[in-house]
Parts: structure tokens; sequence; C-alpha cells
């Protein structure tokens, strides 16, 4: 696995079970460096967003009208992804829920950062995606940034990226290479998800 492109992902849901995506925010890497390369959506689902969703994201039905369906696209997202890894906090929920969205596709990698950090920075009180990026003193710079807040998409992909770059950047190529194996949710190694 290259170590240059990244693809930073979040993504919000109605609620249902299984969940349906209403926003998907992507953020590039190359080389730990945040690009100028980002892509945002509100996704129009198939089922009404469920109020206890709602709570938690703050976006309502009222918001997607005119949104795309998921299936308008799935082109677009899946050229954007490419072939890079994907990076997300506990990466497991993004990944479920686009493998469901997306027929046939796979990452090549789904690096958690939720355990690199607490590989990296073990003994913390909470390792939850905001909690966290308080005690690294990013979220300020994650909200300046979007304009957002905790549980937008694009906030919580662009608090991730800022994570994964802070915690990498001081790593030799070597160990970088080795935390990122490790924290791989789909390395053989570590059981394999799907």
């Amino acid at each position: 696995m290259g170590l240059d492109r990244f693809c930073v992902v979040d993504v919000e849901g109605n609620g249902g079970s299984p969940p349906e995506i209403v926003e998907l925010a992507m953020i590039e890497l190359n080389r730990l460096v945040l690009t100028d390369h980002r892509r945002h959506w509100l996704v129009q689902p198939t089922q009404s967003i469920k109020p206890s969703a709602t709570r938690i994201h703050g976006i309502t039905d009222a918001d997607l009208i005119g949104a795309p369906a998921i299936e308008d696209i799935a082109e677009d997202i899946l050229d954007w992804l490419s072939d890079s890894p994907i990076v997300g906090h506990n990466v497991r929920i993004e990944l479920e829920i686009m493998t469901r969205s997306f027929d046939g596709w796979r990452p090549s990698a789904a690096i958690d950062t939720l355990k690199l950090a607490k590989k990296l920075r073990p003994g913390l009180a909470s390792y939850g995606l905001e909690n966290f990026g308080r005690e690294l003193a990013l979220a300020e710079k994650a909200a300046e940034l979007t304009g957002r807040a905790h549980h937008s998409a694009l906030y919580d992909a662009t608090l991730t990226a800022l994570i994964f770059i802070h915690l990498l950047s001081p790593l030799s190529i070597e160990q970088r290479a080795a935390a990122i194996q490790d924290a791989d949710i789909l390395n053989p190694s570590q059981g394999g998800l799907l």
C-alpha cells in the first residue's frame, strides 16, 4: 500500500436499520498534507430521517429536499475514491454503510484513527472524535476550516484528517507504515471485517 494518497471519509445516517447515508464528506490527504480536494454531499435517503438521528447531526428531511439520491452520485464518489485507502474515526461505521451503498466497492485499506489514537496516545480518558480532537487542540482548527461543528460530516472528516496527520507526522516512514498497517481493519492480521 502506498503512503501518498488517503481519502478521509465521514458519513451521517438516517437512523434506519440498516442506516442510509444522508450526508457524506471526503477529504484528500497527499503525503500527510490536506489538499484542496474535498467532496461533500447531502443525500436523499429512501426512508425518512429518524428524530433520534436528527438530534445527533441536525439534518432533517426538509434539509434534503432536492438532494440527489445515492445512486445519482455513486459514480462520482467511486471515481473520487479511486483505489485509495480510506481513513475514518471508528472507520468500521463508514465502511459498513458505504459498502452497502456502493455495490461491489471495497477500499484497498480502511485505516481507523480511533485505533491509531489508542496505540499512539495510550491512557486517555476518552478517544471519541470530538474529545480527542480537543485533547490535541485540533477541534477549533477543524471548525475554522469548515465553518461547521461536530456531527457534520465535513467537520468530522476534516477533524479526522487533522488527527491522522498529527498522529503520524512525528513518525519515521517505517513507523508510519507499521502504524497504518496495524490500524487497517481490512488487514488480514486484524481478523478482517468483510
